[in-house]
C-alpha cells in the first residue's frame, strides 16, 4: 500500500483536476459583465485600473495573457483561465488543510493524541482522513459564489487563493515548529500576505486565526485569557498592515517629499530617496540588533515584516504606469502623493463603522481635512482639501448603520426597519437594521445559497429550503436554471462537522470558526452596506464559505464515528462513510452546472462591439459606468475594435484627471474638444454649477456661457452666506446654440430626409438640477465642436444626463447622436427618443451587430445578462413600427423576423419591449404569433404579480414594477390592434395590483 502522504499527495491532485476541468469547461470564453473588462484590459497592457488596483493579478494576468502568442481573442479566455486555476489550487490547498485537520482528529480517536505529526495512519484511518478533505474541497468546488468567481477574470478567485495558502502553509508550519526550518514558513506566509494585499484586503482577515495556531502551538499550558491576548495582537497586527503599512509608508514618503523639496530646496523625488534611505538603514540596525542580542522572535518578525514589503512592491507598477500616461489610468497615480490618494480609495468617500452621524443628522459647520499637495513648477502646492463635515453630538451614535441621507437609500432602510425622515433612528433600530439587512440579508441568505439552496438569478433571491415545491412560483423562478435545491445537505453535513470537531478537537474548532468570523460577519460589520447594492455582493464572504467547507469534510469523520457499531471494519466504514456524504458535492455540482456553465456566452463582448459600430467615425461616446463601460474598454483594448472611438465615463468627467486624459490623444482618436484650461475645472472649481434664476436673462448663448465660465466672470459669481465661497452659477434653465446649417448641411451628417429638419438655433431646457462638472465638459464641447466629431450619449445612460437634449437625438444602434436636427415627432411621455433613420439603422442592427448565442437555450443568461437583449429588442421594435407607419410592411416584418428569430422566447424571455412587434406582426397576417406574445407575458405578469404581492412585496418593488411595465405594453398592443379582450385582462390586472404600489 502507498504511504499516506503520496496517498495524500495524489488524492488532492486528482480533486485539483476534477476542479480545474469543472472549471475549464464552464470558463467564460471572453471578458463578463462587471470589473472582468476593465481588468484582462488592463492585465493585456499593464493598465491602471480602479484604486485600489490588484497589481499581483495584473502581473500574472499579464504573463498568461502572453500565452495568446498574438491571437487577442484567446487573451480573455487565458486571464480567465487564471481565476479558474487559482481556484482549483484553492480547492487543492483546502483539501491538504482539511486532511492536516483530520488526521490530528482520526489519530487522537486511535490513541496518539500528541503524535499526529509524526504517526503513520493505518489504511482504514488513511481512508476516513482521505475522505473527508473530498468531501470538504469538491463541496466547496460546487459552492455557488466560489464556481462563479472561478470562471470569470476577478481578483475573488485570486483572493481565496491567497486564504488557503496562508491557512495551509500555517499548519504545515504548527507540524515543524520545533524544526530549524520553522521560521522559513512564517516568512513564507509573510510574503503570501503581501502578494496576497496586491489582489484583495480580504487575506487579511486570516491573521487573527493563525495568530492563534501559533500560540496554541508556543504555549505549554495555553488559557482563556492568553487566547484574547493573541486575538487582540493579532487584531493589531491587521489594523497595523491595513493602515500603518499600505497607506501609511506610502504617505509617510509624500510628507518626506513634500517637506524635502518645499522646505529644503531639493529636486522632486529626493524627499522619497531619503525615506528610504532612512526606512533602510532601520531595519538594517534593527537586524543587526537581532544578530548581537541572539534575538530569533526579533528576526523573525523583521524579515516577515521585510517580506510583506517584497509582496506588496507590486503595487510600484502602478505609479510606474500611471506615469507613462496609459490609457486607462484612473486616479493618475503617477507621484508618491496621487498614489496615496488612489491607495485610500479617496474617490469612493468614506462610510462610519464605530460612532457617526445617523441618515438624518444635518452639518453644522466644516472644515478641511488634511492638506492635499500638487506639483506647480518645481515645487508642492496645497490642491484643494477634501471637506470635512462637522456634527453635534446628538446627531451621532454608536455603531451608525442607518447614516446614508440619499431619498433611494432611506426609501430602502424603511422596508427593513420602521423609521420616520424627521426622526433620529433609536439604537434598537439601527442594530435591527442591521442584524436583518447586514447580517441576514446580505451574509446570511448568501451562506444559505451556497449550502441550502438558491431561489433563482433574479437579485433579491430567496433561500430554497427542502420543503419547498415549485407551485405557485413564478415561471421566472420555477424555470430558471438558477434554481438550485440541495436540499440543505451541504449545511446538515457541515453542522455536523462542526459539532464534531467542537468535541473531538476544540481548538482547532475555535481556529475555523475564526476564520468562518472574520471572513464572514466581521466583513459584513466593517462595510456598513447600505440597504441596496447594484449587484449581489456574495462573492466577498467566499472566505466564510471555505471555513464551512472545511465543517463539511469533517462531518465524513462524524458519519464515519456514528457507523462505528454498524459496520466494524476501519475500512469498509470510510468506505461507506465517504460515498454517502460524496452525495453532498455530487448534488451541487448537478444542480449548479447548468447556471455557472458559461462557456458558450458572449453576450457582455458582442454588446460592447454592437455599441462601438453603432457609432459613426472619431466618435465621442458618453456611457455610464461598469456594464456601460468596461466592455467596451475590453473591446478596444485586447481587441482593437474602434479604436476611433473615444469612450468618456460620464461619473469619471467629475474629476480633473479624467478630463486631462481626455484632452489627450488616444490611438486613432484625437483629443476631446474641450476649450477649458485645467484651471476651469481642477479638483475644486466648477464642480458644481447652481441654478441661481436672474429675471433679466431669459436665455442663455451657450458659447457666451461657456466663455464666460472660462473667464471666471463675475456675471456668473453667486456668494453664500458672509465670507462663504464664491461659485459660479447658471442664470436661466433655457440654453440656445446658434447652428450654422449652410455648413451643417455640407458636411453631410443629416440624412437626406431630414433635411429640412435642421436648425439654426438648438434650443432646450437644462432643468433646475445643478450643472456638474460633467455636464459642463459637454456642454463646452457642444460649444467648442463645431459638429466636426459626432457625440453620441449611449441608450442606458440615466436620462438626467441627457441635460434636455433629447429632441436633437438621432436613434443610431445602440447610441444617440446629438445632431442639430429636430425631431418633428418628439414626445417626452412616450419614452421613444431619438430619430430613427429607416435605412441606416437597418444596415446596423440587421448587418452591423453580432447575437452570438443569444438564440440557444443551453445558455443560461442571468438577470444582468437579459438587460442588454432587452435593449436589442426595443429597437428592433422601433425600427418595425417606423417602416410600419412608412408604409413597407415586408420590411417590417423583416425586421420583426429578426428580432424574434436571434432572441426566442426559449432563450431570452420576452420582456416589456417585445409587445412593440405585435402590431407588425398582425398586420403581416401573423396574428397566432402575436397574440402568442401577449397572452404568454401577460399570464407571466399575472403569476408574478400575485407571487411577490404575498411575498416580501416591498423587497421585490422593482419585479412587480417591471410585471406591471409589461402589462401595460401588453395593452398598448392590443389596444392598437383593437383586441378588446386582450386589453381589458391587461387593464383588469393593472388596475388590481396598481394601488398596491402607491
Amino acid at each position: 500500500m502507498r504511504s499516506y502522504k503520496s496517498l495524500n499527495n495524489l488524492v488532492g491532485w486528482l480533486v485539483f483536476a476534477v476542479a480545474t476541468l469543472t472549471y475549464l469547461l464552464t470558463l467564460e470564453p471572453t471578458a463578463s459583465f462587471w470589473d472582468c473588462g476593465e481588468f484582462i484590459a488592463c492585465s493585456y497592457k499593464l493598465l491602471v485600473p480602479h484604486p485600489p488596483g490588484a497589481p499581483t493579478f495584473l502581473l500574472l494576468g499579464r504573463i498568461m495573457s502572453l500565452l495568446s502568442f498574438g491571437d487577442v481573442t484567446k487573451v480573455p479566455i487565458l486571464v480567465n483561465m487564471l481565476s479558474a486555476l487559482s481556484s482549483s489550487f484553492t480547492v487543492l490547498f483546502l483539501f491538504w488543510i482539511i486532511t492536516m485537520l483530520a488526521k490530528r482528529i482520526v489519530l487522537h480517536q486511535a490513541g496518539h493524541p500528541h503524535r499526529h505529526r509524526t504517526v503513520e495512519p493505518t489504511r482504514g484511518e488513511a481512508l476516513q482522513i482521505l475522505g473527508s478533505g473530498l468531501v470538504g474541497a469538491l463541496a466547496f468546488a460546487f459552492s455557488d459564489s466560489f464556481w462563479f468567481n472561478a470562471v470569470e477574470a476577478e481578483v475573488y478567485a485570486m483572493s481565496a487563493l491567497g486564504t488557503a495558502f496562508v491557512v495551509w502553509a500555517m499548519l504545515k508550519w504548527e507540524n515543524r515548529a520545533d524544526g530549524p526550518d520553522a521560521d522559513k514558513w512564517l516568512i513564507l506566509i509573510a510574503y503570501a500576505i503581501g502578494l496576497s494585499i496586491g489582489v484583495h484586503l480580504l487575506n487579511l482577515l486570516t491573521i487573527p486565526a493563525l495568530g492563534l495556531i501559533y500560540y496554541y502551538r508556543k504555549t505549554q499550558q495555553p488559557t482563556f485569557w492568553g487566547a484574547v491576548l493573541t486575538l487582540v495582537i493579532s487584531s493589531v497586527i491587521v489594523g497595523v498592515i491595513l493602515v500603518g503599512i499600505i497607506p501609511g509608508l506610502p504617505s509617510l514618503a509624500g510628507n518626506f517629499e513634500v517637506f524635502f523639496v518645499n522646505s529644503v530646496g531639493l529636486p522632486f523625488n529626493w524627499g522619497i530617496i531619503i525615506f528610504l534611505l532612512l526606512f533602510g538603514a532601520l531595519i538594517y540596525l534593527v537586524f543587526r540588533h537581532s544578530f548581537r542580542t541572539g534575538n530569533r522572535a526579533l528576526n523573525t518578525a523583521i524579515l516577515s515584516l521585510i517580506f510583506i514589503l517584497i509582496g506588496y512592491s507590486s503595487y510600484l507598477i502602478v505609479p510606474i504606469r500611471s506615469s507613462y500616461q496609459p490609457t486607462i489610468n484612473e486616479n493618475n497615480p503617477e507621484d508618491v502623493l496621487s498614489f496615496v490618494s488612489y491607495l485610500k480609495r479617496e474617490q469612493y468617500g468614506d462610510r462610519p463603522l464605530l460612532y457617526g452621524p445617523q441618515f438624518n443628522a444635518r452639518p453644522t459647520g466644516s472644515k478641511e481635512g488634511a492638506a492635499r499637495y500638487v506639483r506647480k513648477g518645481d515645487k508642492y502646492v496645497k490642491g484643494p482639501a477634501r471637506i470635512e463635515y462637522e456634527y453635534d453630538d446628538a446627531d451621532k451614535m454608536l455603531i451608525p448603520r442607518i447614516y446614508s441621507a440619499q431619498p433611494e437609500h432611506i426609501y430602502q432602510y424603511k422596508k427593513w426597519v420602521d423609521i420616520r425622515e424627521d426622526k433620529k433612528p433609536t439604537m434598537g433600530q439601527n442594530l435591527a437594521f442591521m442584524f436583518r439587512y447586514q447580517f441576514g440579508h446580505m451574509f446570511w441568505r448568501y451562506f444559505l445559497w451556497n449550502f441550502v439552496g438558491r431561489e433563482s438569478d433574479i437579485q433579491q433571491a430567496g433561500v430554497i429550503w427542502p420543503v419547498d415545491s415549485k407551485n405557485g412560483l413564478p415561471e421566472r423562478i420555477a424555470e430558471s436554471k438558477a434554481y438550485n435545491n440541495f436540499l440543505a445537505l451541504p449545511l446538515i453535513l457541515g453542522l455536523v462537522g462542526l459539532f464534531f470537531q467542537v468535541r473531538k478537537d476544540s481548538r482547532n474548532a475555535l481556529i475555523v470558526g475564526l476564520l468562518f468570523l472574520f471572513t464572514g460577519l466581521a466583513i459584513t460589520f466593517y462595510l456598513n452596506q447600505p440597504p441596496i447594492e447594484p449587484r449581489e455582493r456574495d462573492y466577498t464572504f467566499t472566505g466564510a464559505f471555505f471555513a464551512f467547507s472545511i465543517w463539511i469534510g469533517l462531518g465524513v469523520l462524524a458519519l464515519s464515528d456514528a457507523l462505528r457499531n454498524l459496520v466494524k471494519a476501519d475500512g469498509a466504514r470510510a468506505a461507506v462513510a465517504t460515498l454517502i456524504c460524496l452525495v453532498v458535492p455530487g448534488i451541487m455540482a448537478a444542480q449548479g452546472w447548468d447556471d455557472h456553465d458559461r462557456s458558450d456566452r458572449y453576450n457582455s463582448t458582442d454588446s460592447a462591439k454592437n455599441l462601438l459600430n453603432s457609432l459613426a467615425p472619431n466618435a465621442v461616446l458618453f456611457t455610464n459606468g461598469d456594464n456601460d463601460t468596461f466592455p467596451l474598454w475590453y473591446a478596444q483594448e485586447v481587441e482593437g475594435v474602434r479604436t476611433d472611438v473615444r469612450v468618456a465615463v460620464l461619473s469619471y468627467l467629475n474629476t480633473d484627471w479624467y478630463i486631462d486624459q481626455m484632452k489627450r490623444r488616444a490611438y486613432k482618436s484625437q483629443p476631446l474638444p474641450i476649450s477649458m484650461e485645467r484651471s476651469n475645472y481642477v479638483e475644486g472649481t466648477n464642480d458644481y454649477l447652481p441654478f441661481v434664476a436672474n429675471p433679466a436673462v431669459k436665455e442663455v448663448n451657450l458659447k457666451e456661457f461657456v466663455s464666460l465660465v472660462k473667464q471666471n466672470s463675475p456675471l456668473l459669481q453667486v456668494s453664500y452666506g458672509e465670507g462663504g465661497p464664491s461659485l459660479l452659477s447658471f442664470p436661466t434653465t433655457k440654453f440656445y446654440l446658434p447652428v450654422d446649417t449652410a455648413a451643417v448641411l455640407k458636411t453631410g451628417i443629416i440624412a437626406p430626409e431630414r433635411r429640412n429638419q435642421v436648425v439654426s438655433r438648438m434650443e432646450w431646457d437644462m432643468g433646475k438640477g445643478a450643472i456638474e462638472k460633467k455636464n459642463l465638459a459637454i456642454l463646452d464641447m457642444l460649444a467648442t465642436n463645431n459638429w466636426e466629431r459626432p457625440i453620441y450619449f449611449s441608450s442606458t445612460v440615466n436620462s438626467q444626463d441627457y441635460m434636455g437634449l433629447q429632441p436633437y437625438f438621432q436613434l443610431e444602434g445602440m447610441a444617440y447622436r446629438v445632431l442639430p436636427a429636430r425631431d418633428p415627432n418628439y414626445n417626452p411621455r412616450s419614452g421613444d427618443d431619438g430619430y430613427v433613420v429607416k435605412d441606416q439603422m437597418y444596415d446596423i442592427m440587421m448587418h452591423k451587430f453580432a447575437y452570438r448565442n443569444l438564440d440557444d437555450p443551453s445558455v443560461f443568461y442571468d438577470e444582468n445578462n437579459l438587460r442588454f437583449p432587452a435593449n436589442y429588442r426595443d429597437k428592433f421594435g422601433r425600427l418595425a413600427n417606423e417602416y410600419l407607419k412608412a408604409g413597407n410592411l415586408a420590411k417590417a416584418k423583416e425586421v420583426a423576423d429578426k428580432a424574434l428569430a436571434v432572441m426566442p422566447d426559449k432563450s431570452i424571455p420576452y420582456d416589456y419591449y417585445t409587445p412593440q412587434l405585435v402590431e407588425t406582426l398582425v398586420k403581416a397576417g401573423e396574428t397566432t404569433r402575436a397574440n402568442q406574445i401577449m397572452d404568454v407575458l401577460t399570464n407571466r405578469a399575472q403569476q408574478a404579480l400575485a407571487y411577490y404581492s404575498t411575498h416580501n412585496p416591498a423587497l421585490h418593488d422593482q419585479d412587480m414594477q417591471l410585471s406591471l411595465v409589461a402589462l401595460q405594453s401588453v395593452y398598448r398592443a392590443a389596444a392598437t390592434i383593437k383586441d378588446e379582450a386582450r386589453a381589458t385582462k391587461a387593464m383588469q390586472i393593472l388596475q388590481q395590483y396598481y394601488p398596491q404600489q402607491e
